[in-house]
């Protein structure tokens, strides 16, 4: 681009903004979120102005990358959820990553330490996603013996993990699914 054709593209980006200005307050409705998005498309529109071919509408062009930008805008928006005085993310709770990791070697150590009836019980119910009766027949007992395993596994791995109710559990749905009845 020219240094003589930069006065005139400057002067006809500073036209541009007003009718910007009341295209952006029309799609998003509010003066400040409006000011962004002109300020948004000024600066698109300066980064790209080797894209834009001389002799053609810059109007045009401009309004299409504002457009453009409400609507990536708004899809962004429509899966954000406003939470103006924080209450919504104060419920939300992050388990830290290497806790589940740490959390998940204690419960493996521990399992070791089962008897091989019970662990093999517990991880046929509760890893595998059996039935009593299914693991009653794969073990070649009666579903009785299999829930009386499955207990006594569950309290066993209870005492030795130190957890007395499901909050101490974490996030892990092995683990949980492991311990709970």
């Amino acid at each position: 681009m020219s240094s003589e054709a930069e006065p005139d593209l400057r002067e006809a980006l500073l036209a541009a903004v007003p009718g910007l200005r009341a295209f952006a307050i029309s799609l998003a409705g509010q003066v400040d979120r409006a000011d962004d998005l002109v300020q948004d498309t000024l600066l698109r529109a300066l980064s790209n102005l080797h894209r834009f071919e001389q002799g053609t509408n810059l109007n045009a062009w401009l309004f299409t990358i504002l457009r453009n930008l409400f609507h990536s805008e708004y899809r962004k928006r429509r899966r954000e959820i406003e939470d103006p005085d924080g209450s919504y993310v104060g419920r939300l709770k992050v388990h830290p990553a290497q806790g589940v990791h740490l959390d998940f070697e204690d419960f493996r150590s521990a399992l070791a330490e089962l008897p091989d009836d019970q662990r093999e019980a517990l991880l046929l119910i509760g890893a595998s996603g059996f039935s009593y009766e299914e693991a009653a027949q794969i073990c070649g007992c009666a579903v009785g013996t299999i829930k009386s395993r499955v207990n006594r596994a569950r309290q066993r791995l209870a005492g030795m993990l130190k957890v007395d109710d499901v909050e101490d559990l974490g996030p892990d749905s092995m683990t949980r699914a492991a311990l709970q009845g």
